[in-house]
């Protein structure tokens, strides 16, 4: 049996690196659970640029003057079901972490092809990724969702991106009104009977997906406000730019608190609670659906007083938490390592961009493989009322236990180890 056990180990490290010298996104373990599989939809891919109109430049503002404004523009990669037999392409010209280096991404996507219409638009998720990110970062999910019958957007975050990350007040400010705007756009691209998306994106019936600094602009969007302290923070908030952020603000209820709202979040290792950016009044004020996924040695948005707190004091709502244990904050959203970024080096060569995709103890394809399963469950009880995904998330909580007394509903004997899904409901 350990011969055996060997072989199979060496099989999945060879099968694993295999995407990953391919630079491919759409990688499937044969340990993969049900719904980590593609669905039924070929996929098409376009790129698209927006424009939020008159913005606050946040990246220009200084200690005193005038607050500069602009034009903010957006780049978003768009997936949606085709109208095609076609299967595969190419994604070019994508920076890495360390911002110079250019790379080719392959997946299952066809680039511009014909949307296939449906009897009813399909539902919308939008992706918003960390700090530096860009929007393919987390295209795993992207292509994953759209062959199984939604509209997926991932937002290019100007000032957020390999190549411009600058003024940390940009992200902070921008994050929740970004994730709000694409919203819109979507709503208002649908009824365009010029635009490609026309008739395609149900719009009020939205899902939003935020890793780490994307996570932060998620709770915000669902209605966390931040603190007074925040605000204040000169360093962050020159002149105060925060403020409309602030909780309990008739500023920050009138940014999210619009008819046209996502309905349901996935918060991947959301940034900000150990820096003291919510009261518990702020995080029990929201009202979404949440499911939090994250690693239990997640050293950068931490995890019992970092992400597992944001869960235990969400109590305005039902929620769900995933956690992979032993695993760093970079295990889970982003794609498999590209090849090129194994000896890419940043920060003056103190650092390989290879750790920015990867961790220590969790394979990223079997990561990816799991939370594409997770996320489609739980899109699917939110997003489209599908009952018969409630069963792939009422579980036995410790994956370890659940091995041997109740296995895990789309899970393969004995490949829940070091998982727990927890769940708390609306107090």
């Amino acid at each position: 049996m350990n011969k055996i056990n060997n072989i199979l180990i060496i099989f999945m490290f060879i099968y694993s690196n295999a995407f990953a010298a391919e630079n491919r996104i759409d990688g499937l373990r044969p340990d993969a659970p049900t719904l980590a599989n593609p669905g039924n939809h070929n996929i098409g891919v376009r790129t698209v640029t927006l424009y939020h109109k008159n913005q606050l430049d946040a990246a220009n503002v200084g200690e005193d003057g005038p607050l500069p404004r602009y034009d903010r523009p957006l780049t978003v990669e768009i997936w949606y079901p085709a109208n095609t037999f076609e299967s595969g392409g190419s994604y070019n010209n994508v920076y890495l972490r360390d911002a110079k280096t250019q790379v080719t991404l392959y997946g299952k996507a066809v680039r511009d092809e014909k949307p296939l219409k449906a009897n009813t638009p399909y539902p919308l998720v939008v992706i918003s990724h960390g700090y530096p990110g860009n929007r393919l970062l987390m295209s795993h999910f992207g292509e994953n969702l759209a062959s199984k019958g939604y509209v997926v957007v991932s937002i290019d975050h100007t000032d957020s991106m390999y190549q411009d990350a600058g003024a940390f007040a940009s992200t902070l400010y921008n994050r929740p009104r970004d994730q709000l705007f694409i919203l819109s756009e979507m709503k208002r691209l649908n009824a365009d009977e010029n635009h490609f998306l026309y008739g395609m994106v149900d719009a009020d019936n939205a899902g939003l997906m935020g890793y780490s600094m994307g996570g932060y602009g998620a709770l915000i969007t669902a209605g966390a406000g931040i603190t007074e302290e925040v605000v204040n923070t000169e360093s962050i908030s020159p002149q105060g730019i925060l403020k409309p952020l602030l909780e309990g603000t008739n500023e920050h209820k009138k940014l999210v608190g619009s008819s046209l709202n996502y309905k349901a979040v996935i918060a991947f290792a959301p940034w900000g609670m150990e820096r003291g950016f919510w009261s518990d009044t702020a995080l029990a004020s929201i009202d979404l659906p949440m499911m939090f996924i994250t690693g239990s040695e997640d050293d950068t948005s931490g995890y019992e007083t970092g992400t597992r707190a944001i869960y235990e004091k969400t109590t305005g709502t039902d929620r769900y938490l995933l956690t992979f244990a032993s695993a760093g904050h970079n295990a889970i959203a982003p794609i498999p390592a590209p090849t090129e970024s194994w000896d890419a080096l940043y920060n003056d060569g103190e650092n390989i961009a290879y750790t920015h995709y990867t961790d220590m103890v969790w394979d990223s394809v079997r990561a990816n493989n799991i939370a594409q399963h997770f996320v489609t469950a739980y899109f699917g009880k939110y997003l489209k009322d599908d009952d018969a995904t409630g069963s792939y998330l009422d579980l036995t909580p410790d994956g370890n236990t659940a091995n041997r007394e109740n296995p895990w509903t789309g899970f393969k004997s004995g490949t829940t180890k070091g998982l727990k899904l927890e769940f708390l409901p609306k107090k």
